[in-house]
């Protein structure tokens, strides 16, 4: 075993590694950029080296910073989580050739199946089929046009070099085609250092199953089971759950087989996951995950196994001690991902700023890893994700109706949350009849009534800076919960619990997007202008796109509220603008 372990990353992972490590006994090293210096998993880790820098790629995706960090660490082992470096080949060669262990797949395995293409191939050669699509990059929007008149539209274009719906587009028609590929390729830029992209085709009405694979070097490779990750908005999982609901018994073997064919192709080990499309009694190969998924908890909690604990067995030589019939699953589980979002009307905007206040649930079968407390900020340079809350129980609907009480006690203040969608997908009778798709919640969900979580807001008119705070009272010996604007000096003890830390701020309110109608189109949110569509002086609609705003790795198209004529433009590629600044001016 090892006697100490970088963790190569930052917020809730970092975190859920260090835990298992020191039940281990393994010591733990945490890196951290100029933002995260007093973050949760520097304050958790026995020992913490500096990056430099703020974006992720100043940051997390910088190799040197991080080779200095093993060097001065001393460190004989590197976990990389997932994101970032995690399906990373140069980076894992890197590791190996400093003689330090890389707790994950030989970098030949990340080559392949990290490569989305060149393991859309392996599949084919292990004789498990693939969603069909192209197994070549794609460099002109011109193969995109030909692939949908081929196959048909809508079309798929995904990242060759990462997963988690990043750098994901789906194209209706042609004319969408060039606009498409370029944001494809910004965000697979930004998210994983390379801007490589494929074609597939978009199912109409597909769930996406991925199966929970562990390979170790003595020939040993098993799977675990399947997890459904149908809720998604913007190709993102919002809602997962083990096992997959109104899936058959033979189906659940067949795709566990073939991931254990796709898992040897590429002469795996380690932990993994192999994601397929199920639709109509059939499944298609989409991609492996070479790395720890985001949802692996669920699994934990119906197997009973902990799966960081067997990468750094697997990492350390020792051998996977049970076989294949002796994989047990009991009960039911759902993981449900609370990120920074305001989901409002169904527009899942980023909401970065201050947590002011952040109570997890408890009680039985509930779990709650985290990468935050009350006073810690979410950054828009880095993933929104800020918890995920598991839940347990004998079956799925004990399951549901935990989680749902679960998410009730859950109090975040300062930033929206997307616990409001999460509410609404699991109250759903779609969902409770698992009759959802992948397109469940952005085509047929109706979230027009859904509003944000954050109890933080502007504050009245005159007097000192307000926040919105909900607070109880006694009236005539009955309990009330009421919402009052105290004076955000009251909020002093939101800070508490982390030496150092600065005092909790209260975060930028998030204008709705072009809903005012007024001409000052403003951003929603804090973040980066990557695209600029008008000039002064061209006539515009309501709803046009006037400029796209990278926020927290995603693209968000920002829209004329009004149309007329650009007036301004008060921005350019590039720049840094904060929630609420007005970027174009109509009349």
């Amino acid at each position: 075993m090892f006697n100490k372990v970088l963790i190569a990353n930052r917020g809730e992972i970092a975190v859920r590694i260090m835990r298992t490590c020191r039940e281990l006994g393994v010591g733990t090293v945490a890196v951290y950029s100029e933002l995260d210096r007093n973050a949760l998993h520097v304050r958790m880790a026995d020992e913490a080296y500096a990056l430099g820098g703020q974006t992720a790629t100043e940051s997390y995706l910088n190799v040197e910073a991080i080779l200095r960090a093993i060097e001065q660490s001393d460190a004989d082992g590197v976990h990389p989580g997932y994101g970032f470096f995690s399906e990373n080949a140069d980076f894992a060669r890197a590791i190996i050739d400093k003689g330090v262990t890389f707790i994950g797949p030989p970098p030949a395995a990340i080559e392949t199946m990290g490569d989305k293409i060149s393991a859309r191939l392996a599949a084919e050669r292990a004789e498990v089929a693939g969603v069909p699509g192209r197994s070549e990059s794609v460099t002109d929007p011109a193969e995109i046009v030909a692939f949908g008149e081929e196959f048909g539209w809508p079309v798929a274009i995904k990242a060759a070099y990462g997963g988690g719906g990043r750098g994901m587009k789906v194209v209706a028609s042609a004319a969408d085609a060039a606009d498409a590929m370029a944001s494809a390729q910004r965000e697979a830029q930004a998210s994983f250092g390379r801007g490589e992209i494929y074609l597939e085709r978009y199912l109409e009405w597909p769930r996406h199953i991925e199966m929970q694979v562990l390979a170790d070097g003595h020939g040993n490779t098993l799977w675990l089971g399947e997890r459904d990750c149908s809720p998604q908005r913007r190709h993102q999982k919002l809602i997962e759950e083990c096992p997959a609901p109104d899936f058959p018994d033979e189906i659940r073997v067949a795709m566990g087989e073939a991931a254990v064919k796709v898992a040897r192709a590429c002469d795996y080990t380690n932990a993994g996951t192999v994601e397929f499309l199920y639709q109509d009694g059939s499944f298609y190969f989409l991609e492996m995950n070479t790395r720890l998924q985001v949802e692996h908890p669920i699994t934990e909690l119906v197997t009973g196994l902990d799966l960081v604990a067997w990468q750094l067995k697997i990492a350390s030589g020792e051998a996977i001690d049970f076989k294949q019939e002796e994989v047990r699953r009991f009960g039911h589980a759902i993981e449900v991902r609370l990120n920074a979002e305001d989901p409002s009307g169904g527009r899942f905007l980023p909401s970065p700023g201050t947590i002011l206040r952040f109570d997890a649930p408890a009680g039985p079968g509930v779990r709650f890893d985290t990468g935050y407390e009350a006073g810690d900020a979410v950054s828009q340079h880095y993933d929104n994700l800020m918890a995920k809350l598991s839940v347990w129980a004998e079956d799925r609907e004990g399951a549901r109706r935990r989680m749902l009480r679960a998410l009730e006690e859950t109090r975040i203040e300062g930033v929206a949350s997307t616990i409001p969608a999460d509410v609404a997908i699991l109250s759903h009778p779609d969902f409770a009849e698992a009759k959802h798709s992948t397109r469940w919640v952005e085509d047929r969900l109706d979230l027009s009534g859904v509003s944000s979580s954050s109890t933080s807001g502007d504050p009245e008119p005159d007097g000192p800076e307000k926040v919105l705070r909900e607070v109880t009272a006694e009236v005539d010996g009955r309990l009330y919960r009421v919402k009052l604007w105290v004076p955000a000096a009251e909020q002093g003890g939101a800070s508490a619990g982390g030496a150092g830390r600065q005092p909790a701020r209260r975060a930028r309110s998030h204008a709705p997007a072009a809903t005012t109608g007024s001409g000052n189109v403003a951003v929603p949110m804090q973040g980066t202008i990557v695209r600029v569509l008008v000039s002064v002086g061209d006539a515009v609609e309501v709803g046009q796109t006037v400029c796209v705003l990278e926020a927290m790795k995603m693209e968000n198209a920002i829209a004329a509220d009004k149309s007329g004529t650009v007036q301004e433009v008060r921005v350019a590629e590039g720049a840094s603008v904060g929630g609420g600044d007005v970027v174009v001016v109509i009349e």
